[in-house]
């Protein structure tokens, strides 16, 4: 066993792109996000920033007009935007979900498309996989993608497909031989590559599904969609493998947002626990309410931790599952246990919307439950690390 190195998360090149971003996110203060949690709001404007900026293409090759970073580089973007306050879900789905066209599309594919989103002209932030009835039980997953001439024609629906209504492509995965017809349980499965412009809306309904927080969350219904053969992604029947394969990726980004939730939560926690007085002393005098801060700290470091070293693995080409996995909940838990403090810190204020807390707890509450709930993280830890009996 050996420590993480971490030590590229902390270098001088990507200190400047933490910089970089602060600077942006500055632009965007709390009450930007207010009004658009208020509306329910798309976050156009600074999504739109973040892609002039460079920071959506990220992950991009720089033969296809990205930058070419790894995704320790997209790691310390993803932290710094939400220790500033705002909310990374519009830039993060654009960063993981064209991974899947990066590594399993074709070079023609590549090109008709990577540039485009690389330069922000075209939206690949729809990702179709869950659907009601199958929930994370993906190889239940009932729509289908039948062979048409040169088309496949889809049927279905899926659900929990954010900002679908502000994407003009999707990543789909759709059943294309029947579960019973398969050799093997995780085959039958195919990648689509949607593009959403080109479809009626008789073929292709949206309907936002209203929550808890601003994720801009979609039900998709398929209703004999064609899709040209060429926007397949890789074989036909892999498609499992291909999405599994993006999985790690974006659990780490996520656990990204979850450390930067937890360093603005400890902030706000330490700096209204020195400044609060009651009783002609500062309540962070108090270890009642000093202890919980200072646990959320030691948490929230030893999630970082795990965070860059699974970027750094990921990166490395070295089987990334374990760490990926462990970082997303490790990092989730440390940022909803902060959110928690800062919230019974700030007492009757932290439910004012002003303090941004109130906002910010629910947003962080998300991660608990998706994309991977920690009780599937668990299980495969019990079972894929540990060796345990499988338990579903």
């Amino acid at each position: 066993m050996h420590l993480p190195d971490i030590s590229k998360a902390d270098s001088d090149d990507i200190a400047a792109i933490r910089e970089a971003v602060r600077a942006l996110c500055a632009r965007f203060p709390g009450e930007y996000w207010r009004d658009l949690d208020r509306d329910k709001a798309y976050p156009a404007d600074f999504v739109q920033a973040m892609t002039e900026g460079g920071f959506l293409s990220v992950l991009v090759p720089t033969e296809y007009g990205g930058s070419g970073l790894d995704l320790t580089a997209a790691v310390a973007i993803l932290e710094e935007v939400h220790a500033s306050g705002c909310n990374g879900a519009a830039c993060h789905a654009q960063m993981y979900t064209m991974g899947t066209l990066l590594r399993h599309g074709t070079e023609a594919q590549k090109q008709a498309y990577l540039p485009g989103i690389a330069s922000g002209d075209l939206r690949l932030q729809a990702f179709g996989v869950t659907e009601p009835t199958a929930g994370t039980d993906t190889l239940s997953i009932r729509t289908t993608a039948v062979r048409d001439g040169d088309d496949y024609v889809i049927n279905g629906q899926k659900v929990w497909t954010s900002r679908a209504e502000y994407s003009d492509l999707m990543i789909l995965l759709a059943r294309t031989t029947p579960k019973d017809k398969v050799e093997k349980r995780t085959e039958g499965l195919s990648v689509f590559l949607v593009d959403m412009r080109e479809a009626s809306k008789e073929a292709l309904k949206i309907q936002p599904i209203e929550t808890m927080i601003n994720h801009a969350t979609t039900e998709v219904f398929f209703e004999n969609l064609r899709v040209p053969a060429e926007n397949r992604l890789g074989e036909e029947g892999k498609g499992l493998r291909y999405i599994l394969d993006g999985m790690n990726a974006e659990r780490i980004l996520i656990a990204a947002e979850c450390i930067g939730d937890a360093r603005w939560f400890i902030d706000k926690s330490t700096n209204y626990a020195r400044d609060r007085v009651v009783f002609n002393r500062p309540i962070g005098q108090n270890q009642g309410v000093q202890f919980p801060i200072a646990r959320n700290y030691v948490e929230y470091q030893a999630a970082r931790l795990m965070v860059y070293h699974a970027a750094g693995q990921f990166d490395a080409g070295e089987p990334a599952g374990e760490f990926a996995n462990m970082a997303k909940l490790a990092a989730s838990e440390a940022s909803w246990h902060a959110a928690d403090t800062c919230l019974q810190t700030h007492g009757g204020f932290g439910f004012a919307s002003e303090y941004e807390i109130e906002r910010k707890f629910r947003e962080t509450r998300l991660y608990q439950v998706a994309p991977i709930s920690t009780n599937l993280i668990l299980s495969y830890v019990a079972e894929h690390v540990l060796k345990l009996p499988r338990s579903y």
